[in-house]
Formats: structure tokens, sequence, C-alpha cells
């Protein structure tokens, strides 16, 4: 069945317009939007829950209580305790899992279509009635905790929280990290009032998708988060981004035989009317591995094992970064290598040949990317209702894909690739690297990984002085 998806799948890439199925979309009487998603094929059920706010929504205070409310909720209800649940989600043989972005809370599960109901009950049991138990409360915070100390001695994971938190910044959401400072401040009371905050109806998106009955399943439904509260959804607000430019801050690792970097400049919105062509042309840049970041710093130089670039597509603006890691001693070159390939493409732009590369790339991995599973419909449905997007946001994605011309995609370099006033992250051994990396940027902040938290506040800021840029 499976083989015979993906080979369906990508003869529609080939051959013409992906389409989404069918769907239903209800809300409730408390406010909360259902949609109900058929494919059958396989007995299986994929169910999602989109709670509105994410990162967005959490106090300034309190980073991370997101996440910590997201994975409390498996861990004891009002009606089972926390081995009840346990048990009872592998006799069904279910999966329950949750993750938080910029702007959401996604709790998913998946059970067999026979357990329909039952699996329907458990998770509604866990995401409305929670009991956050004290003492599963106290070992979350704290694991989470050792598990931030844990992740300064995997730099490849650490440098990504440094950047976002000196790109952004303290006064932007999605600049603040939870760290050990920041997961010590939240109570259990901080809890409970972020889920009667965020955990109502108006602000909830049911997604239900794959092989059931739909009469049946809009009334299992209705019954088991009909009684969800009335409460407020939340609003969106804006945060204009302010991010930091034309500084570096250097994390020092005295152990490091590596060095890691981050190269960050402001990108674009989930709703950006250029978000094709910037995907287009980033896929060209660093987003494959036929990438030209990739070729460069990896097949010709031999430099890194692979340079990407990403472009973060969220709510409010993000960024758009290249990342890569590099032996200690040839940190400037794979950092000059890296700008080089930056300035090439913004003044030369890129070929009708390299964009049609580009267009064929996007076309062929979407549909087993995004719309294969049960659990990645619900995902797009998910986004499309978070953003308020339509449903031609996928069955017309082909064709506005095939619509960018050479002129929008060179005009989208411009405008988003730029090579100067960019921000840099470095980790490293200071001590080796500390002049090289100083010629990158006016103001050089450095601090010790091994300082709580991310944030750069803590560090020293001195002036430096450029070198010409590589040519």
């Amino acid at each position: 069945m499976r083989a015979a998806v993906v080979v369906f799948l990508l003869c529609a890439s080939l051959y013409g317009e992906v389409r989404l199925p069918a769907y239903a979309r209800d809300t409730l009487a408390n406010g909360a939007v259902v949609y109900l998603v058929p494919k059958p094929g396989l007995p299986l059920v994929d169910f999602r829950v989109v709670v509105k706010g994410g990162m967005e929504s959490e106090p300034a205070e309190l980073p991370g209580i997101a996440s910590i409310t997201a994975s409390l909720l498996r861990r004891g209800t009002s009606r089972r305790t926390p081995d009840q649940f346990a048990e009872q989600l592998d006799f069904l043989g279910g999966q329950f899992n949750d993750y938080v972005d910029e702007q959401c809370t996604a709790i998913t599960a998946e059970f067999l279509k026979k357990d329909f109901d039952a699996g329907l009950e458990l998770l509604a049991d866990a995401v409305l009635h929670p009991a956050f138990p004290p003492a599963e409360v106290k070992k979350l915070l704290a694991r989470r905790a050792d598990s931030i100390r844990a992740a300064k001695d995997n730099p490849q994971m650490a440098i990504l929280s440094f950047y976002r938190s000196f790109f952004f910044g303290p006064s932007h959401p999605y600049g603040r990290i939870a760290d050990e400072t920041s997961l010590d401040r939240i109570r259990r009371e901080d809890i409970e009032a972020y889920h009667r905050r965020l955990y109502t109806g108006p602000n909830m998106v049911l997604i239900v998708a794959g092989e059931f009955d739909s009469t049946t399943a809009k009334a299992a439904v209705a019954r088991a988060f009909g009684s969800a509260p009335k409460g407020p959804a939340y609003v969106w607000t804006e945060s204009p981004l302010h991010a930091a430019s034309g500084r570096l801050l250097l994390i020092d690792k005295p152990d490091a035989t590596q060095t890691y970097f981050v190269i960050a400049q402001p990108g674009i919105s989930r709703r950006n009317p250029d978000r094709i062509p910037v995907m287009l042309v980033n896929t060209l840049f660093g987003g494959r591995f036929t990438s030209m970041l990739n070729q460069a710093l990896r097949v010709d130089s031999g430099l890194t094992y692979g340079a990407h670039s990403a472009v973060q597509q969220s709510r409010l603006t993000g960024s758009l970064t290249i990342s890569t890691f590099t032996k200690t001693e040839t940190t400037a070159q794979a950092i000059d290598m890296a700008l080089s390939v930056l300035k090439r493409i913004r003044e030369h732009g890129i070929t009708a040949e390299q964009l049609a590369s580009a267009k064929a790339y996007m076309k062929g991995i979407y549909p087993t990317q995004r719309l294969e599973t049960a659990d990645q419909l619900a995902s797009v449905i998910g986004e499309m209702e978070l953003f308020g997007l339509g449903r031609e946001e996928v069955d017309q994605l082909f064709s506005r894909i095939d619509a960018v011309t050479l002129a929008q995609a060179n005009e989208v370099v411009r405008r988003y690739y730029r090579s100067d006033n960019l921000t840099f992250v470095v980790l490293g051994n200071a001590a080796k690297i500390r002049t090289a990396v100083a010629a990158y940027a006016p103001t050089i902040i450095e601090r010790s990984i091994r300082q709580p938290g991310w944030s750069s506040a803590a560090g020293l800021t001195t002036p430096s002085e450029n070198r010409a840029r590589p040519n």
C-alpha cells in the first residue's frame, strides 16, 4: 500500500497538481474547530489537537512553559494516574506526542481504527483534565534543566539556542529560550494558569485523519471535546523584528576541536507573498545536497561534512540562516567561503536552468514529505487553519511554483539575500579563533558556554576592526 501511494504521489508531482483529499470543517458550540479528513487504506486514525499560542503566548519571564505544560498532559489526569495513563496507552498500542513551535502547541495521537473511541477519550482526558501532579512537575523540570546543561556538550545543538537568543533578543518571543534559570522560576500554579488560559475551545483546532466513519466520528469528537471551556482565544500581537545586525557572538568552548557557526539575517513570515520564490532560491542556495553552499564548502573544498541554509517560516518574520561547522584551524576559511557564496548569488543571481532544477526538486519532494501519511495531512491542515490559508495553498502549489519567473526569483535574491550587516554566532575554542572571527563584525560579544542560560547579556563586549571581506 505504501509503495502504491508513493508511486501515485510521484506521478502526480510529475504530471499535474497534487490536491488535498476532501475534508469537512465544523465548529463546536464552544468555539473549537474540527476537521475530519478521511484517508482510507490503512486501519489507523491520527488525532491532532492544535492549541494556538506556542512560544508567542509564553509570559516573558517564563520561557519554556508551553512545552512543560504540553509534556505534563500525559503524566496524570483527574481520572488517571501517570501509570494508569501509560498502561492504557500501551494496551491500545497507541502513540502520544507533543511539540511546541513559535505559534502553537500540537498534541498528536495515533490509534488503530478499532480503538477510535478509546483513543479519543484518552486524548481528550489528557488535553482537558491534566492533574499536573507535583511530583511529575518537579521531575520534568529537573529533567529539562539537565537536558539543557547536557546540550552544551553538543555544540551542534547548543548553537541553535545561542543563535536564536542573540539574533531575536529578549524582547521578541522567538528570542526567549528556556534555560536553567527560567525553568527554575516555573511553578505548578504557573502551569495550571497557562493551561486555563490557552487550552480553551476557541483556541483549539482538532484534526482527525485516517480511516473512520465520518458520521460517528463527528459525534464522538463533539462529545469528547465539547466540554472544553469557552474561554477567550489567544489574540495574536505584533512583535516587530529588531534583530541583531553587524554583531558577532563568540561562545567559548575551550575543549572544542571544531568551530560551529551560524550567519543570520532577516527572512520572511509564513504568509509572505514571496514565500514560493524564496523557497526556490533557498533550495539552490543551501536547501539541498547539491546546493551552492554544500558544493563549495563540502564537495569542492572539504571544509565540512555539510553546509546548508534555512528559511524560517513562522507567523512573525523569522530569519534566513547559513550554518555549518569546520576544523578549528579552518574557521576563517570556511566563514569566508560561505560569505563568498552569499555574495556571488546576490551579485549574479540564478540562471533559468537552475530555477527549472529547483522547481522540479520542490515538486518532487513535496508530496512524500507533506501529503503521504495521515499525520502529514493533519499537520498541513493544522497549519492552514493556524495561518489563515485556504486549501489552494496545497491544491495550487505546483502552478504557483511553475509561475515563478527568473526575474521574480532574482528580485527575491536581491531583496532577501544581503551580504552586509549580518549577524554571526560562532562556537569554538575562543583562544584559537578569537583573532580570526573579530574581522566579521564591528562589535564582538564573548561568553563562556558554561555560563548559565543562552543570553549574550553576560558576555564581554569589545569593538573590533574589520578586515576586507572575501571577493
